[in-house]
């Protein structure tokens, strides 16, 4: 039996995270922001009445900001923290047609530092996110 990922879309591109690594998906209403803090982390929000982390995924990965972000954020955990991922839209829970294949060039610099592989699905190719690389943002293509 494939592995099953939760598929969602940033900039017109289908990607995905290990379903095993997804918590929850959440509708975001309200964030606060948290002061200094680097521009991809949109600040906090609530998960019955536990504080999450949001992270921009736009801005994660250098792309201009959404003019309407979208409303369902999937919830990961990582290292104890939890984290609201914000992405333009949570498309389903998929399963992989092919086992995971190298990840083509042409992808654009953000893409390629988050990029983990490629997947295919029913709706086509699918790039899987390593969620560390995410959450550590563009800082961390310095490191």
């Amino acid at each position: 039996m494939s592995a099953l990922y939760v598929v969602f879309e940033v900039d017109g591109r289908l990607a995905a995270f290990d379903a095993a690594d997804v918590q929850s998906v959440i509708e975001i209403e309200d964030i606060y922001p948290v002061p200094q803090s680097p521009a991809w982390v949109a600040g906090l929000t609530a998960m019955r009445s536990q504080s999450l982390t949001v992270i921009d995924c736009r801005l994660a990965l250098e792309l201009p900001a959404a003019e309407t972000p979208g409303e369902r954020a999937p919830v990961v955990k990582v290292d104890g923290h939890q984290y609201a991922i914000m992405v333009d839209a949570v498309d389903d829970v998929l399963e992989a047609r092919s086992d995971v294949l190298p990840v083509p060039g042409g992808f654009g610099a953000g893409w390629k530092r988050i990029g983990k592989g490629m997947i295919e699905t029913e709706r086509g190719p699918v790039l899987l996110v390593d969620i560390d690389a995410l959450i550590a943002g563009p800082c961390a293509k310095a490191a």
